[in-house]
């Protein structure tokens, strides 16, 4: 009994000496590897080398705890068998030093790494963390399985048809998830964005969660569009590669009018309306470009630029009364739609 109390005590001596090294060894290594680290632009490295340290503590006690087990009577009183249990130890340090790394990515991708970031990203990620922690942990279970000799084949086999029923039976819910995986991966939209989808729905993106994604529209409703159906939708994202956009409104005049004269007037309109209106760039040059003869007028366009897509609406109403208001004064006539008829007699 004397020599197994020596025996757990020697075990506890090398556990706390394990302990105090490693902790004065890591405390010297990470500093050094902190002043590498901080010269990097990412913070990804300085995420991992914190993640880590504890495992790398576990780890360290664990191989001390191993050979002074090899110097006691232990072995020989459990035959062997003992020693068997440092292995599903280290396994169970091996899959928390994996969980954890994976955390700490996934962290700094939501937070840094995405090029969009925000409330959506938040929300995948922090999904993909339990479904990356709950898949380290099924892997690292039938590893420590097979080291006690449990036969894990029958098992796996048991959970892929589990897994598939699971899979018919959430098909959809599967589906909108990997959409949404999707959607937060290739970013075609963030939080915020003004987007019209090929179905005529537009308005604010609010919310890209793991099944549906949110949009209001201009008058304050709610439009929740499966993400599914989004993934597979023609998107037009008005704020991307940038907000300011250029607004064509389609105008013409009689064919009595002098062109040059049109072409002046209009002009001197419009960058009026681009200097003083709220929301157009004011730094802009507008231009004219006549484009058609039409059937009761010649046709032409007038450009403007606005600094996002829902000022166009306050842009153009200003430019047309302005502009509607100066024809008036300079005789320019805005044709009605008319058609003439030749009546042929005889």
């Amino acid at each position: 009994m004397v020599d197994y109390l020596a025996d757990i005590a020697l075990l506890l001596g090398a556990a706390a000496v394990a302990y105090l090294l490693s902790k004065t060894l890591f405390a010297i290594i990470i500093k050094l590897m902190e002043r590498a680290t901080s010269r990097t632009k990412t913070t990804l490295d300085d995420r991992l080398l914190r993640v880590l340290e504890r495992p790398a503590h576990f780890a360290v006690i664990l191989v001390f705890l191993y050979f002074a087990y090899l110097h006691t009577d232990f072995p020989t009183l459990f035959d062997g068998g003992g020693i068997a249990l440092f292995t599903p130890a280290a396994i169970m340090i091996c899959v928390y030093a994996v969980m954890r790394v994976a955390e700490a990515f996934l962290d700094w991708y939501a937070e840094e790494g995405a090029p969009h970031r925000g409330a959506s990203v938040t929300s995948i990620s922090d999904t993909l963390k339990r479904v990356a922690n709950i898949a380290i942990i099924v892997i690292g279970g039938a590893m420590v399985l097979g080291v006690f000799g449990v036969e894990i084949t029958p098992i796996i086999a048991s959970l892929g048809i589990a897994g598939l029923a699971v899979a018919l039976a959430f098909q959809d819910t599967l589906a909108n998830f990997f959409a949404g995986v999707y959607i937060t991966a290739d970013r075609p939209i963030k939080i915020g964005d003004y987007v019209k989808l090929d179905n005529g729905d537009e308005g604010y993106v609010v919310k890209v969660g793991w099944r549906t994604t949110q949009i209001r529209t201009l008058p304050n409703n709610l439009v929740i569009v499966p993400n599914t159906k989004l993934a597979q939708s023609v998107i037009t994202n008005y704020y991307s590669p940038a907000k300011e956009m250029s607004v064509v409104i389609p105008c013409s005049v009689s064919y009595d009018s002098d062109l040059k004269k049109v072409e002046r007037v209009t002009a001197d309109v419009a960058t009026k309306i681009q200097k003083t209106a709220k929301g157009a760039v004011p730094d802009f040059v507008p231009f004219i470009r006549f484009n058609e003869f039409g059937e009761s007028g010649i046709k032409f366009s007038v450009i403007l630029r606005v600094q996002e897509y829902t000022d166009k609406y306050l842009v153009t109403h200003e430019f047309m009364k302005a502009l509607h208001s100066r024809f008036k004064k300079e005789k320019i006539e805005i044709p009605y739609p008319k058609r003439d008829i030749y009546i042929r007699k005889g």
